[in-house]
């Protein structure tokens, strides 16, 4: 099931969605959608270059230059939890899709710079968006040991001293645990957007992305967990289910036929 994918996971792809409307109808599935100040009139954002005008702070993912690994919407209080993007016509060149487990990466940086984990929980160590943008941190602790990430490495995302010192490291992770791969049409992938981070590389020629944003119509806790109790997770995870959503429609989760790289 796509739920407990998610939840013991944090990504799912999908591929079948060849149309907008098809994207639409699966995201309308499996969330309430959340609209984006670049989001159309059916709640979905067109993704594509739109030339010089992608230069503006923020719209870094609407160019066809590298984009760096972030949570999506970071700069809002109470970003969407999750993601959907799905590729309607591949880049002539490049544009690879970049996914990184904030698990993985954080269970590296706890076991390289210990320090960095307290330092980025801590409040007001990240202020994330412009004028109208708000203090934040980096990972934000939950209930039962739980944790989530949101980061951005762009001109509206700053940080205190206190962690500024760690970002190196934070990136280190972040690259060491990153996957690419490059999306066919109808393909794409579904993320929880408090755990995964992504990103994308530069390309040419004419690419075509929707994106949906939104609330999980299923349970959900928020974070996830890092060490010990992230090894039994996993443990899990890889005795579970690797299928979909239950049939082999457009929608339908795939492990096979293209791989993480």
């Amino acid at each position: 099931m796509i739920a407990r994918q998610v939840a013991n996971r944090g990504v799912v792809m999908v591929e079948g969605l060849t149309s907008r409307q098809a994207v639409l109808d699966f995201a309308q599935r499996v969330m309430t959608l959340v609209p984006h100040p670049d989001s159309d009139l059916d709640g979905l954002t067109t993704i594509q270059d739109i030339g010089l005008a992608s230069g503006q702070p923020g719209l870094a993912g609407l160019g066809s230059g590298e984009l760096r690994a972030h949570t999506e919407r970071s700069s809002i209080p109470r970003p969407p939890r999750l993601m959907l993007l799905v590729c309607l016509r591949p880049a002539a060149s490049g544009g690879e899709v970049l996914l990184t487990d904030g698990r993985a990466a954080l269970e590296d940086l706890a076991s390289t710079a210990p320090a960095a984990i307290e330092a980025m929980s801590l409040r007001g160590t990240a202020f994330y968006g412009n004028g109208g943008g708000h203090p934040s941190r980096i990972l934000t602790p939950h209930a039962g040991g739980r944790i989530s990430i949101r980061f951005r490495q762009d001109e509206l995302g700053q940080f205190s001293p206190l962690v500024s010192r760690f970002l190196p490291d934070l990136r280190k992770a972040i690259a060491a645990n990153e996957s690419a791969f490059a999306l066919q049409p109808g393909q794409g992938y579904l993320i929880d957007n408090e755990r995964y981070l992504h990103a994308r590389a530069a390309f040419l020629g004419p690419r075509l992305c929707v994106r949906a944003l939104g609330t999980p119509s299923f349970p959900l806790h928020n974070g996830f967990s890092i060490g010990s109790a992230a090894t039994e997770s996993r443990a899990g995870a890889a005795s579970g289910p690797q299928g979909g959503c239950g049939n082999s429609g457009p929608g339908a989760a795939s492990d096979q036929g293209w791989e993480l790289r």
